[in-house]
Parts: structure tokens; C-alpha cells; sequence
């Protein structure tokens, strides 16, 4: 008995063993599956990414034969290896980002080598005794003041590695001047094999696949005012049109109101570059950062409206649903009604356009027309709640002001955008001809051509 006992004992142990480690095997291959899920979903997103991580590793893999090879590893030493470090912390994504890591790195490591030598050389004429002590304050306040003046926002921006390269080398130079004997060769070989890892990251990265942020910002720009156009698209064809099913559109705009870290990211790295795909090196790229206020502004305001619907929903009636206006409000409910669909659909018309616009660079011809068709909607709606907003349709009333306020800036986004394609130069249209309608109060419409000559 004893002995079937402990046979038993012997089977579960195995079986429980057996559990643990298919459970264990389980748990790995569905992680495994969902981090290759993860990783192709990061490569269809941008298929560049992919591109940009066979970049890296074929300039690491160039800039290796320099210490490969025993010419070149002579001809340097072992500070061949500072090519392979300036190729790892330089390539980066964009050829402005790369451009901007690349000139700091290589400026900052010319200017504090050449410091640190003049400090070496300072030094050594206070004998052996004072050299320590002159190189340590040399190195006490250049380092104090390249860190203070990281706090000054314009070098914070734009040469924040530079500075802490500087800080860096600096030091380096200044504490081995003491100790090594052939300064000047040692500063030489360094500064070169920075300097040849950093062409090779520019050259690879302007002529191989480049990806340029400043038509990264650009193309977000455009693809920012299609998300606002969705929205009041979707306003007018889903919500005004009685649709109080559908409110994916809702989520359209939400993305925007995050986008101004990356647009100041994007500006910033697109400075560095040079012309390129018809921008050229003095392209206005601030004039981006206004488009991007004024539109982040208006998808504040859509922000807004979709916070008082969601609040409606759950506090009183919907447009369209039960119950309806009293009958002595409801030509007034329909007018208003009417109104907000005009005003949200020329709105997401000129917003449309002048994404188009941007994608064309080309200066805006009717986006214009589209506002100003939706600014005489809002005079409708204004005259039209003069006779007083009874209680049964204030919530209309509400949502067409706020639409109104959002017409309004989309009117500011016109601006932003004419004065980008003023400066920049963008290509105008010989002439549009356009043929917009305009409801009439009674329900009639009149058809007025407006041709505009630019």
C-alpha cells in the first residue's frame, strides 16, 4: 500500500510539474505573439521606422571598418572608437534630427577642445604645483556656465546637446592635459573621428531614404485640419441630420489637442535642414506654430460642443428625439436647425480646403467662400433666435452658438494659413469660379456665382 502511495504521490508531483510548465509555455508564446503583433503594428504605422533601423546599422557597420581595418586603425589609434559612440548618439529618425545632433556634437567637441588646450597651456605656467589648481577652476566655471546657460530657453531649444557635449569634452581635455603628455595628438585624433562618424551620419541619412520633419509637420498640419473637417462633417451629416447613434466622429478632433510639443519638436529640427521636396532653407517654419495654435484653439471649442452633447444626453431631450418643440416653436427649431447644419458644413468645407491647400502648396482660393457662406448661416441663426429662444429649443440654441464660435475660428485658421502661403510663396490659382447656394429663409435657394481673380 505504502509503495502504490508513494507511486501516486510520484504521478501527481509529474502532473502538476507537467501543468506548470504548459501553463509557463502558454503564457510565453502569447506574449510572443502579442509583442510580434506590436512590433509589426509600430512597422505599418510607418514603414520608415524599418528603413531608419537598417540605416543605423549600415553606418555602424561602415564606420566599424575604421577600426577593423589595420591602415585606418593606425592612422587613428583607439579613438576610432569615438566614430562608433558619434554614430550610435547621433543618427537619429529625421535629417533635421540628425543634422541637429551632428553640428552640435561636432562644434561643441571643436570649441572645448580648443578651450581645453588653451587651459593646458595656461596652466602649465604656474608650475607644477598651481597647474591642478588654475585647471580646476577653469573647469569649475566653464562647466557652471555652459550648465547655466541651458536654462536660456533659445539655447535650451536647440543647442541643449551642444552644451552638454561641451561640458563633457571640455572637462575631458582639461583634467588629461595633466596627465597626458602628447595633448595635441590626442585632441586631434578625437575631434576626427567625431567629425568623420558624424559626415557619415548626415551623408546616410540626407541621401539614403531620408525622412525630413519639416514635411512631417507639414503633412501634419494638413492631416490635423482633416480631423477638424471630420468632426463637422460629422455634425452636420450625423447629429443635424438627426443621427444620435453614431458618434465615432466625436473622437476625431481629440488627437489635436495634443500635437504641440510634437509641432515645436518638428519646427525645431526642420530649422536644420537644408531645401528639399520644393522647402527651401529659409521656409517659414514658425508661421506652422500659429496654424497649429489656431488649430488646436478651434478643437477646444469642439471640445466644448461634444462635452455639452454627451451632457445632454443625459439630462434632457436630443435634437430630433421625443418629445418635440411645442408646435408654436417648431418652424423656429427647424430655422435653427438648418442654420447649424449650413454653418457646420461650409466650416468643414473650408477647413477641407485648406488641407488640400497645404498638401498642394498652393494659397487658399475658397475656403474663404466656405466661411463666409458659414458666417451668413450664423446671421440667419441670430435673426432667428431675436424672436426669442423658447424653452423647448435652448439646447439648439446653445449648440449653435457654439458652432458659431467654432465658424469663428475657423475664419483665424484662414488667416494663419494665407500668411503661410504668403511667405513661403506658395503657387496661386489663376482663377476659381465658383457656384455656391444659398438657402434662403422661406426654404427657396438663389444661385449666386462669385468669381474670384487672383
Amino acid at each position: 500500500m505504502e509503495v502504490e502511495k508513494e507511486s501516486c504521490e510520484k504521478v501527481n508531483r509529474f502532473y502538476l510539474w507537467l501543468s506548470c510548465f504548459i501553463t509557463i509555455m502558454n503564457k510565453l508564446h502569447t506574449m510572443v505573439i502579442m509583442l510580434f503583433k506590436k512590433v509589426k503594428k509600430i512597422g505599418e504605422d510607418d514603414p520608415r521606422r524599418i528603413l531608419h533601423s537598417f540605416k543605423v546599422g549600415l553606418t555602424l557597420t561602415l564606420v566599424c571598418i575604421f577600426y577593423y581595418v589595420t591602415p585606418l586603425f593606425d592612422g587613428f589609434g583607439s579613438s576610432a572608437m569615438w566614430a562608433v559612440l558619434t554614430v550610435a548618439v547621433v543618427m537619429e529618425f529625421t535629417v533635421g534630427g540628425t543634422l541637429c545632433k551632428g553640428v552640435n556634437r561636432t562644434f561643441a567637441t571643436l570649441l572645448a577642445g580648443a578651450l581645453g588646450l588653451g587651459t593646458h597651456h595656461i596652466a602649465i605656467l604656474c608650475g607644477e604645483k598651481g597647474e591642478p589648481i588654475l585647471i580646476g577652476i577653469f573647469v569649475f566655471f566653464f562647466s557652471s556656465a555652459a550648465t547655466f546657460s541651458r536654462f536660456i530657453p533659445e539655447v535650451k531649444k536647440r543647442y541643449d546637446y551642444g552644451v552638454t557635449i561641451f561640458i563633457l569634452t571640455f572637462s575631458l581635455v582639461a583634467v588629461s592635459s595633466y596627465r597626458v603628455e602628447d595633448i595635441i595628438e590626442f585632441s586631434h585624433q578625437r575631434l576626427s573621428t567625431i567629425a568623420l562618424g558624424v559626415a557619415l551620419c548626415i551623408s546616410i541619412s540626407i541621401f539614403i531614404f531620408p525622412v525630413w520633419a519639416g514635411g512631417d509637420l507639414h503633412h501634419l498640419t494638413s492631416t490635423n485640419l482633416d480631423k477638424l473637417a471630420n468632426f463637422l462633417h460629422g455634425m452636420r451629416d450625423k447629429y443635424f441630420g438627426e443621427d444620435l447613434v453614431d458618434r465615432s466622429y466625436f473622437q476625431s478632433y481629440k488627437s489635436v489637442l495634443n500635437s504641440k510639443a510634437t509641432e515645436e519638436v518638428l519646427v525645431n529640427l526642420a530649422k536644420w535642414e537644408p531645401g528639399h521636396s520644393g522647402f527651401g532653407f529659409w521656409h517659414p517654419w514658425k508661421q506652422y506654430l500659429v496654424i497649429g495654435a489656431s488649430i488646436r484653439h478651434c478643437a477646444c471649442l469642439m471640445d466644448s460642443l461634444a462635452t455639452f452633447i454627451t451632457t445632454l444626453d443625459k439630462s434632457a431631450p436630443l435634437i430630433g428625439s421625443n418629445p418635440r418643440p411645442k408646435p408654436d416653436s417648431e418652424e423656429l427649431y427647424g430655422k435653427i436647425r438648418s442654420a447649424c447644419a449650413d454653418m457646420s458644413s461650409e466650416t468643414a468645407k473650408a477647413l477641407s480646403d485648406l488641407a488640400n491647400d497645404i498638401k498642394a502648396r498652393s494659397a487658399p482660393a475658397t475656403a474663404r467662400l466656405h466661411v463666409a457662406a458659414a458666417e451668413e448661416a450664423a446671421e440667419r441663426m441670430k435673426m432667428a433666435l431675436s424672436n426669442g429662444a423658447e424653452g423647448g429649443i435652448v439646447h439648439v440654441a446653445t449648440i449653435g452658438s457654439l458652432v458659431g464660435e467654432i465658424t469663428k475660428s475657423a475664419k483665424e485658421i484662414v488667416g494663419s494659413v494665407e500668411e503661410l502661403a504668403q511667405l513661403a510663396g506658395f503657387k496661386s490659382h489663376e482663377a476659381v469660379n465658383r457656384t455656391m447656394v444659398k438657402p434662403l429663409a422661406d426654404g427657396e435657394s438663389q444661385h449666386t456665382t462669385i468669381t474670384v481673380n487672383e
